[in-house]
């Protein structure tokens, strides 16, 4: 029997959310929760990874299991078990084919930037205090729908068939001394949000136009494309699949 876990978590002392050989992730935690608590060895496919410091407020992996057992029995046991940073929402019982990354019809990110010094946020989101025009950047984000191939905000050395993605939503909002940009996609490039973001940051500063925005995703040469803003900004926010309803 496959299940599909929903859970969140501070990735801030993680290393991604995929195994790392001497460090630790959310991947490996979250295994050797359900692997003590099942009282067998338990290894967890995740819905795609994070990179160290990355957070998620809404995650997915699956992990196979032929006894039966109390879902949400379990989902106590395992918020009682993790440690603090890490929270299980639910268990779900789904067919065996299912799977989380390859069943995924949608991603969405947002990126978190903070325009006043706040010492409680320091980990939650990057402080920038420059001005910046939001209004320029959302024009900017409105020419990603015009684009499927994104290899300039990929991280180089890749190993991926196709650099196309679908774009589905990407703008810019303020929120009090917040500047919150959210992204959703059918998939995401390694690094691809926030080396999307720097290059929007650019945009606000006036260091670069649209039309130099839209040529550097025509390029599809990473070194065009602006900096990777800090990982401590970045949360995985939904992913949804046709037979998960919300």
């Amino acid at each position: 029997m496959r299940y599909f876990i929903k859970l969140a978590y501070n990735g801030t002392h993680y290393h991604g959310w995929q195994y790392q050989p001497n460090a630790s992730s959310v991947q490996e935690t979250m295994s050797k929760a359900f692997s003590v608590l099942l009282n067998t060895e338990i290894v967890l496919t995740g819905a795609g990874r994070t990179d160290t410091g990355v957070h998620a407020k809404e995650m997915y992996a699956h992990f196979d299991f032929d006894s039966s057992f109390d879902c949400q029995n379990l989902v106590h046991k395992l918020n009682s078990y993790l440690p603090k940073d890490i929270a299980v929402f639910s268990i779900i019982p789904v067919h065996d084919d299912a799977h989380t990354r390859f069943d995924a019809l949608k991603r969405t990110y947002e990126y978190h930037i903070n325009t006043f010094k706040d010492v409680f946020l320091q980990d939650l989101s990057w402080y920038f205090h420059q001005d910046l025009d939001l209004d320029l950047m959302n024009q900017a984000a409105k020419l990603l729908f015009n684009h499927t191939n994104f290899q300039c905000f990929s991280k180089v050395n890749t190993d991926v068939n196709t650099f196309d993605c679908t774009i589905f939503e990407a703008h810019w909002k303020r929120e009090n001394n917040s500047l919150i940009f959210t992204i959703s996609a059918n998939r995401f490039l390694r690094n691809m949000v926030r080396a999307i973001v720097g290059t929007l940051v650019n945009v606000g500063l006036h260091k670069i136009t649209l039309a130099d925005f839209n040529e550097i995703i025509e390029s599809k040469n990473r070194n065009n494309a602006g900096f990777s803003v800090p990982a401590h900004g970045l949360y995985l926010t939904e992913i949804e699949y046709n037979y998960i309803t919300k």
